[in-house]
């Protein structure tokens, strides 16, 4: 259950993002003030504390040897073969990427742009491998940290930036809560001052959030050879935001993560379901009459953890996000997106000694949202992942995952709605030391109250 009340505490401030009545005035540009203000030494020195407390309270709560850091370490870590380590799944798949969206937020609340985030994370990682740690450095945690980290923390900073933006909410509310999606942007302000007030100008993006809570049951499942025992009923939190949705004509995608959706579950079955970013690192605009759409290159970090199978995935893909009037009252948004990933996947408890795996993932993606009258929505979503042996641990073997699910919102009132979801969970899985195909599937369909953070489903105006 702390999950479960952790994502509607970190949810509720982003909720409150309600875009109503007429559009928020311009925004003054603060691109001079940011860059007279920017710091690199800074987030160095941020880093590098941060590093050397987590160090420190991981070894007061886990005790001897992985933390036990020395000089004898640090220098056969410098000149050690880096490998793939056997941490458990959510320390290397969700620890170490948040662990890396802290370090890409102290870049970023210094006023550094986002590929300089991006460096600052890297080195970050890189760094913890080596002088925070007695393992020697790992590969997929320098990928989930190093890369993954910096996804996960632009979408919490711009959400935290977004938060900040809205004067008409109260001082303390505002503060509190940016704190809570991003402790660095936090941390800057409380110990800076004026100086990093303001880090970043997001430029008006039109953006919809919704906050989902309800309950929901099995309609089947086959579990294979986990030996955990399935929770058949389960109480959720849902929070997805999408931010800078192609349906404003005069905002422009000249930054990474100018668009980005985030969306992030908590179950009282099993804390943390899942998690999802995916934004645009570069692309470009398109336009006709009655569509605009944005194309081009997008990072994506995943996190699925049902309770039959496991998979994370940082990667990147090339795709579109377009929203398209279909008739008068009649929208349509769609991201289609293909690519690769370096993906963990495995079972939640396996009977035989390794329960993850490794590998290079071709990976796609498809979400629409269908949307009537600005009452009704249908929102359907797909995800493949095909984990395979190239770069993959010495276990060899592949597996496909796939999930997909379906929703339909009903605008009850104002903002407030009521959704019915129907959601699918398939691992199929073949290695040499299980023998024939592993299969894994789960289906549920659950019942939620919905509170809506825009009224029109995230539809522009045209």
């Amino acid at each position: 259950m702390k999950s479960f009340t952790f994502l509607l505490g970190l949810a509720l401030p982003l909720a409150a993002l309600a875009q109503e009545g007429a559009p928020r005035p311009a925004l003054p540009d603060l691109s001079r003030e940011i860059e007279a203000n920017k710091s690199h030494a800074i987030p160095a020195a941020e880093i590098v504390g941060f590093d050397f407390l987590l160090n420190r309270v991981d070894k007061h709560y886990f005790g001897c040897c992985d933390y036990d850091v020395s000089t004898r370490t640090i220098r056969r870590n410098l000149h050690s073969r880096w490998d793939v380590d056997r941490d458990p799944f959510v320390v290397n798949q969700l620890g170490h990427p948040y662990q890396g969206s802290m370090y890409h937020g102290f870049a970023r609340a210094s006023g550094l742009g986002y590929w300089e985030g991006l460096a600052y994370t890297f080195a970050g990682s890189a760094f913890w491998e080596v002088f925070g740690e007695t393992t020697r450095p790992s590969v997929n945690d320098q990928i989930n940290t190093g890369i993954g980290g910096s996804f996960l923390g632009e979408a919490l900073f711009r959400m935290a930036n977004l938060l900040l933006e809205h004067d008409e909410w109260p001082v303390a509310f505002r503060e509190v809560g940016a704190a809570a999606i991003s402790p660095p942007t936090g941390f800057n302000r409380l110990a800076f001052g004026e100086r990093f007030r303001r880090p970043f100008a997001s430029r008006g993006p039109v953006y919809f959030t919704r906050l989902q809570v309800g309950y929901s049951g099995e309609t089947g499942q086959a579990s294979g050879q986990s030996t955990t025992r399935l929770r058949s009923k389960e109480a959720l939190a849902d929070f997805f935001m999408e931010y800078g949705l192609p349906g404003k004509p005069d905002y422009e995608y000249t930054r990474p993560f100018d668009y980005f959706t985030f969306q992030a579950t908590a179950s009282s079955a099993n804390g943390f379901e899942n998690s999802f970013t995916r934004g645009m690192l570069l692309g470009r605009t398109y336009a006709g009459q009655k569509y605009r759409g944005i194309l081009g290159l997008y990072g994506n970090y995943d996190y699925i953890a049902p309770q039959t199978y496991r998979v994370s995935a940082t990667g990147l893909s090339l795709g579109t996000t377009v929203q398209w009037r279909l008739a008068e009252k009649v929208d349509l948004m769609a991201t289609i997106l293909g690519g690769v990933g370096y993906t963990a996947a495995g079972t939640v408890r396996s009977v035989g000694e390794n329960d993850f795996h490794y590998g290079l993932a071709p990976q796609a993606m498809v979400a629409l949202r269908l949307v009537y009258a600005n009452q009704y929505a249908l929102d359907v979503s797909a995800r493949e992942y095909y984990v395979s042996r190239v770069a993959a641990a010495d276990r060899g073997g592949h597996e496909n995952i796939a999930r997909a699910d379906v929703a339909f919102t009903w605008r009850v009132h104002k903002q407030h709605g009521v959704s019915i979801k129907y959601l699918a969970n398939r691992r199929d899985a073949r290695y040499p030391d299980l023998g024939d195909r592993l299969t894994q599937r789960r289906e549920t369909i659950g019942v939620f109250y919905t509170l809506l953070g825009h009224d029109r489903f995230g539809a522009g105006t045209w």
